[in-house]
């Protein structure tokens, strides 16, 4: 089984993205512009796995990074539980074709990628629903 693994995002913010399997599943980080008696810490815990299932998305504010972890790792044992390998899969896809649709606008081409994209064809998978249908229509 994958394991949980932690990015530093933002230096500055001492932002963490934390992934699982390559998702981005969550975050913690110090949260800003607050005063210095309430907790400095946030946490959320979660992800859009498919426009027509249900998303789980949980959050809180901790003192101390180890709090805020603690709170995360709750969360993710609720969350894993409820949540299959395909739906990992699923994400995975859409954050690739998202990734390439970016990179299409950027050289200019408006067309969207096909879907699924090269390489997810033949993954055992639930139907998902393609994430920019009318998305990007033409001027």
């Amino acid at each position: 089984m994958p394991e949980l693994s932690r990015r530093l995002l933002d230096p500055k913010r001492e932002s963490w993205g934390i992934f699982y399997d390559r998702v981005h599943v969550g975050g913690i980080s110090k949260r800003g512009g607050i005063p210095h008696d309430v907790p400095e810490w946030q946490w959320h815990c979660g992800f859009h796995c498919d426009a027509d299932g249900p998303d789980d998305h949980f959050s809180g504010i901790a003192e101390t990074f180890d709090e805020a972890r603690a709170g995360f790792e709750a969360a993710w044992q609720i969350l894993l539980s409820r949540r299959s390998p395909a739906d990992f899969r699923d994400a995975r896809h859409r954050e690739a074709w998202t990734a390439e649709k970016y990179a299409r606008l950027d050289r200019g081409d408006r067309t969207p990628p096909q879907w699924p994209l090269p390489g997810f064809e033949d993954e055992p998978r639930r139907r998902i629903s393609h994430p920019a249908q009318n998305h990007l229509r033409r001027r």
